[in-house]
């Protein structure tokens, strides 16, 4: 008995722990939680969804049913609209071309093509029920007899290249930067996504170990990811797994902010 006690203790006194179950294996460590989703049956068991307004990630995770839901695309809190693609069942949910303030901006207008071809995550079925994931521009093709099953724009790609200047995460006249989005250039929390032997890693980096995306890009190096991208992040940065984690930025009331889309897996 006595045993079995030390064993339970240790899972909350110890700096470096993970639960593995259902091919969902998650580890923490200084302020990171890093998340793998590993075998080939969990590849039909994620999805991603579109609220029609915005709800936090808590509850959409509550609603839904799903064992993990993290927050994914770029949206406008000020219409409730999104600024990131979203693909449901093969069907294309949410366009950013449909949202009139990223039209009305002159600016964002002038550079609308870098928006609408940021990288996005895909999930891929091709013939014989072969599933992949994917994390390309917007606009790549996809390959023949394939299908983009679920995908979820973020952006900006991590790796094998950074693209802030390509995807107008940032903007320069020269060495000058004179236009910076999402905080890229700043130390904040962040959702990162990366592929590694077939497998998806996520990556929670909460307010106890905030990152700029040249930090993120080093993580992501050390940990051999193949690909990285990543998703909306800062006070948007949420993570629920069953009734055992619920992560948010610490920014803003506790609650956890509203958001538009969401990665969930089941």
């Amino acid at each position: 008995m006595k045993k079995i006690f030390l064993i339970i203790l240790s899972l909350f006194i110890l700096p470096n722990y993970a639960f593995a179950k259902d091919n969902i294996d998650i580890s923490y460590d200084n302020g990171i939680y890093h998340i793998i989703l590993s075998g080939e049956k969990i590849k039909k068991k994620i999805k991603v969804y579109a609220s029609p307004g915005l709800k936090t990630n808590s509850e959409i995770h509550r609603e839904l049913g799903a064992k993990l839901t993290v927050n994914a695309g770029y949206f406008d809190p000020e219409n409730q609209k999104s600024i990131s693609y979203v693909i449901m069942d093969s069907q294309t949910y949410e366009d950013p071309m449909l949202n009139e303030n990223l039209l009305a901006n002159a600016f964002l207008r002038k550079n609308l093509s870098k928006i609408l071809n940021r990288t996005e995550f895909r999930v891929v079925e091709c013939d014989n029920n072969n599933w992949k994931y994917e994390m390309v521009p917007h606009n790549s093709p996809v390959d023949f007899a394939c299908d983009v099953k679920y995908a979820v724009q973020g952006g900006p790609l991590i790796l094998p290249q950074l693209r802030l200047e390509e995807e107008l995460f940032l903007v320069k006249d020269g060495d000058k930067v004179i236009r910076e989005s999402c905080s890229v250039l700043h130390k904040v929390a962040r959702t990162i996504l990366g592929l590694k032997n077939g497998e998806l890693h996520i990556l929670i980096i909460t307010d106890e170990h905030p990152m700029d995306m040249y930090e993120v890009q080093e993580l992501c190096k050390k940990l051999g990811f193949e690909r990285a991208m990543a998703l909306d992040g800062g006070s948007s940065t949420s993570m629920n797994y069953k009734d055992k984690y619920s992560i948010i930025s610490t920014k803003g009331d506790g609650a956890g902010r509203q958001l538009k889309s969401f990665i969930l897996v089941y």
